[in-house]
């Protein structure tokens, strides 16, 4: 597939992201981070397993556990947790240094050597982001500060192991996105009954809210991040986080009344230049190959299916975030 058109597809992944604050303070209930983290992963995990009816084998049981920890049972709690203690957009500006993880971490794990070019990038990018978010604020909470951190380096341990462990033999992205789904839920949900207790009433917009994160903001947008991590350079697929907290402020200028500065439309011109700058780099690597000698993906015993259907890259609409 033309390269110009996986950047575009990736894309729509942290794009549909930047809609979860709109979606959550308009229509879910108040303060259930973690109820919603919990309702975002693991029916959408569920789902593409029972399409995909594929389960990890052998090394991937534990692969699919790391990297679902990382992706989505690790993030999403401590991405909860600073946005709930640091003040104006702070979390979103440490969230956009994602791609200097990503650079060092690929050094460190996939031996691609960071350039001077990719380090400025990820500045100015996070420069720009900031511009756009932050906003005046007291002294900072340093268990915030903390969990912004963890999380924006959970997310990008998880790309850059992603990058590298590949996919095993018959195993396409979208079986992927589902272990790792699924495995995430899972570590959340002791978590969020521990710490908010029974899952709260739920009327008719709060239904229709987490259906649309479930399907279209994590079902269908993690699968199109993970197939973007095949086909890119990890680097590149971190380049456009930056589009999250842009679509954000795009959707709260748009839809809820929020204004726009001179200053932040400026931080948003920055940001993007520097997220298409990021997408200019080195060429984008072949689709990843299955992992030497791994163990082949034990089907359901519900449904005959052809295996080569698991490793089909799926490009049709049937999974509408």
């Amino acid at each position: 597939m033309n390269r110009t058109v996986t950047v575009l597809l990736t894309a729509l992944a942290p794009a549909s992201w930047g809609t979860t604050y709109a979606v959550t303070t308009e229509f879910l209930p108040p303060d259930r981070p973690l109820f919603t983290a919990l309702l975002r992963a693991l029916p959408a995990g569920l789902l593409l397993l029972g399409i995909t009816r594929v389960l990890p084998r052998g090394i991937w049981w534990g692969r699919a556990a790391v990297l679902g920890a990382l992706n989505i049972g690790a993030f999403f709690p401590l991405l909860f947790l600073s946005a709930y203690r640091l003040p104006g957009g702070m979390a979103a500006v440490v969230g956009s240094a994602g791609p200097l993880f990503v650079v060092g971490l690929s050094a460190l794990l996939l031996g691609q050597r960071p350039t001077v070019r990719s380090v400025v990038t990820g500045v100015v990018a996070a420069s720009g982001v900031s511009l756009v978010v932050l906003k005046a604020a007291g002294a900072l909470d340093a268990l915030g500060v903390a969990a912004a951190v963890a999380s924006t380096a959970s997310m990008s341990a998880g790309t850059v192991l992603t990058k590298r462990w590949g996919r095993p033999d018959g195993v396409g992205p979208l079986a992927l996105t589902g272990w790792q789904l699924t495995a995430g839920g899972l570590l959340i949900a002791p978590l969020a009954l521990l710490v908010e207790g029974a899952p709260p009433a739920l009327d008719g917009p709060a239904i229709g809210g987490y259906l649309y994160l479930a399907l279209a903001n994590t079902a269908v947008g993690y699968w199109l991040w993970f197939r973007g991590i095949g086909r890119l350079t990890a680097t590149q697929v971190t380049f456009l986080g930056p589009l999250s907290p842009l679509t954000a402020a795009l959707v709260g200028w748009a839809a809820l009344g929020q204004s726009l500065t001179p200053l932040q439309v400026a931080g948003m011109a920055l940001a993007f230049g520097a997220t298409v700058a990021g997408q200019l780099g080195r060429p984008g690597q072949p689709p990843v190959q299955p992992t030497a000698g791994a163990t082949q993906p034990r089907t359901f015993s519900f449904g005959e299916r052809n295996a080569r259907k698991d490793s089909m890259d799926m490009t049709g609409p049937g999974l509408r975030r």
